[in-house]
C-alpha cells in the first residue's frame, strides 16, 4: 500500500536520498512532468489501483514532509519497448536517447529484483504541479 498525506496517495520520486532530492527538485521546477512505474512491481505487488486523470497526489521530499501537490493529467499502459521519446523527455531527467532511458530504468528496478524485458507494462504518468 502506498502511504496517504492530507487524505491524498503520496508520490515519493526514486530512492531515498540524492536521488530523490534532485527528482523533487525537478518536479518543482517543472522539468520533470512525468514518471514511469512497472504495472506488477509498483501496482500489482504493492495492491494499488492506477492513478486517474484528475487525482491528485502529495509530492513527498526526502524527509518525508510534503513538498507539492500534483495533478495527473494522463495515465497509460505501455510495453517497455514501446515508451516513447516524447514520454522520456517529459520525465526531465536529461536522458540522451530512448536507450539511455532503457538503460536507467532497467538498473533502478534490478534491484526491486525485477527484470524488464520489452513485454514490461510500464505505468506512464504525466502530471502537473498545482501547488508548493
Amino acid at each position: 500500500m502506498w502511504g496517504r498525506m492530507d487524505g491524498l496517495r503520496v508520490l515519493e520520486r526514486g530512492t531515498p536520498g540524492e536521488m530523490r532530492r534532485t527528482l523533487t527538485d525537478l518536479t518543482l521546477a517543472g522539468a520533470k512532468r512525468a514518471t514511469a512505474g512497472l504495472l506488477e512491481l509498483d501496482y500489482h505487488a504493492e495492491d494499488e489501483p492506477l492513478e486517474h486523470v484528475g487525482e491528485r497526489l502529495a509530492l513527498l521530499d526526502d524527509s518525508g514532509a510534503k513538498a507539492a501537490e500534483l495533478e495527473v493529467v494522463d495515465v497509460q499502459l505501455v510495453p517497455f519497448a514501446e515508451v516513447t521519446w516524447a514520454f522520456a523527455e517529459a520525465e526531465g531527467e536529461g536522458f540522451r536517447s530512448l536507450d539511455h532511458w532503457r538503460e536507467a530504468h532497467r538498473r533502478y528496478w534490478a534491484p526491486e529484483g525485477h527484470d524488464v524485458d520489452d513485454s514490461s507494462t510500464v505505468v506512464c504518468v504525466h502530471y502537473r504541479l498545482v501547488s508548493d
